[in-house]
């Protein structure tokens, strides 16, 4: 009897467990004052964090403001359990955040307005806006948490609510790339009232970022799919499906996508917005 061939997810959520006594602890993991690595492989149960507004439901932080680096937004991944959820997820006032789907399916409650968030779906959430989570399915949902306090303009409105899937966005090709390097933009970048942004942006094998890209927008990069060689200050970095890059304002960074797959990554980055001084 034939096998079937097990479909891959294009969106890597996998974590958790402990590795034998056997193992090495050499690993990929490394901060910087430039910049943060953290593979797939350091996301274990023991590292874990419990929020106090959600029953059900475990997290890995990926970012938080530090000194040294990237001090605009929080990260992390959210995992919750079958009926676990929050009614109230976030803490603080005017902080907006932006979700992810990794696995599963997220029932987001925005505004008395009910969505259902599967693999690839995203919400933009205002500041001060008033919602709920939900994991109504039997296996676990995952996902993506970016919050950054919002940074109000006097002559701009205050940013709407948006929620879609990035299966149904159309990418942007970068210039001159034959479409091999392309964004897929969740937030439109056009629009003041967004004081963030979050894209995937895709490399086909082979294609790569052929500068050092210096600029004062911190990053976080999560690895989606596939794998690649990451140029991050002077150091030169392995990455693949899993790992996680946080990267200060003025971090040289380039990459060279390596194959078979193509290289795929969720990317927060800080813009429209004068330089507070």
């Amino acid at each position: 009897m034939t096998v079937p061939a097990q479909v891959k997810s294009p969106y890597y959520n996998t974590y958790g467990g402990h590795p034998p006594q056997s193992d090495l602890l050499t690993d990929r993991a490394v901060v910087t004052e430039a910049y943060t690595v953290i593979p797939k492989g350091v996301l274990r149960d023991i590292v874990t964090s419990v929020f106090p507004e959600f029953t059900g439901t475990r997290a890995w932080v990926l970012n938080r403001p530090v000194a040294g680096g990237p001090t605009t937004f929080s990260q992390v991944i959210v995992e919750i359990s079958a009926g676990g959820g929050a009614e109230k997820p976030e803490p603080q006032a005017d902080v907006s955040s932006f979700l992810f789907v990794v696995g599963g399916e997220l029932t987001l409650t925005l505004e008395g307005e009910e969505h259902v968030l599967a693999e690839g779906g995203f919400a933009f959430v205002p500041p001060n806006a008033n919602w709920s989570l939900k994991n109504n399915r039997e296996e676990i949902t995952t996902f993506h948490w970016i919050r950054k306090r919002y940074e109000a303009l006097d002559y701009v409105p205050a940013p709407k609510a948006v929620v879609g899937n990035e299966k149904d966005i159309v990418p942007g090709a970068m210039p001159d790339t034959d479409n091999k390097w392309r964004t897929t933009r969740m937030l439109d970048p056009e629009d003041l009232s967004y004081d963030f942004g979050v894209n995937i942006v895709t490399f086909e094998p082979g294609a790569s970022i052929p500068f050092a890209e210096t600029h004062v927008m911190e990053h976080g990069l999560y690895v989606l799919e596939g794998k690649a060689v990451y140029r991050l200050n002077d150091d030169w970095v392995e990455v693949e499906a899993g790992d996680y890059m946080a990267l200060r304002a003025f971090c040289p960074q380039a990459c060279y996508a390596g194959g078979p797959d193509n290289f795929r990554y969720l990317l927060y980055k800080d813009q429209n917005r004068q330089i507070t001084l």
